[in-house]
């Protein structure tokens, strides 16, 4: 069965997902358009390497891909098991570089600006991604998945595997570092001090 293209946009993750188990194409395709860029995104504020974090989203599709057939609609939100398997791979990834000093980690490719307000959101993305890259591992995947990527505490807790207070905790120590982080950079990246 293949569901008419214009339909497809109104169709759950959950639906679509079963769909493509069930040979639907055309709803893998809308699946993938629809979640690889937010994977991509989580990954690549995690990893701070987009080469890295472009393998990190590849593979956490193909293991949605393999899922699919056994996909039980009702126990998990589609996006919250992706989260959870990129958040994962990530901490992967981050452990196995352990050791690799600050100075020598990649830094985030940043297109380049054609005006002048483009150039200051990049130097604040910039500022954002390097004080993200200094905050503790965990605390910076809770910040992450809830300020930049707008999950609720209960979903980063399921993705997390810890409770919603625990949580609540990360997100807020992680604020208060990266408030501190960039305090001394507020006039650089364009706001006024005040």
């Amino acid at each position: 069965m293949t569901v008419p293209l214009d339909t497809l946009p109104d169709i759950p993750d959950e639906a679509l997902l079963v769909l493509y188990a069930n040979g639907d194409r055309a709803a893998a395709r809308a699946l993938t358009l629809r979640l690889t860029p937010r994977v991509l995104g989580f990954a690549a504020r995690m990893l701070t390497d987009r080469a890295e974090a472009e393998d990190v989203t590849q593979e956490a599709m193909l293991r949605l891909w393999r899922i699919a057939p056994e996909w039980r609609q009702g126990e998990a939100k589609v996006t919250t098991w992706l989260y959870r398997v990129t958040s994962n791979l990530c901490t992967d990834r981050l452990r196995r570089r352990r050791g690799v000093p600050l100075d020598d980690a990649p830094e985030v490719e940043d297109d380049a600006p054609t005006a002048e307000q483009d150039m200051m959101q990049g130097e604040r993305m910039a500022a954002l991604d390097a004080a993200l890259a200094r905050l503790p591992d965990r605390q910076r995947q809770a910040v992450v998945l809830r300020h930049i990527e707008g999950l609720t505490n209960p979903d980063i807790a399921r993705i997390m595997d810890i409770g919603v207070e625990a949580v609540e905790s990360l997100t807020a120590r992680g604020k208060r570092t990266l408030a501190a982080l960039l305090s001394g950079q507020r006039e650089r990246i364009g706001y006024e001090e005040g």
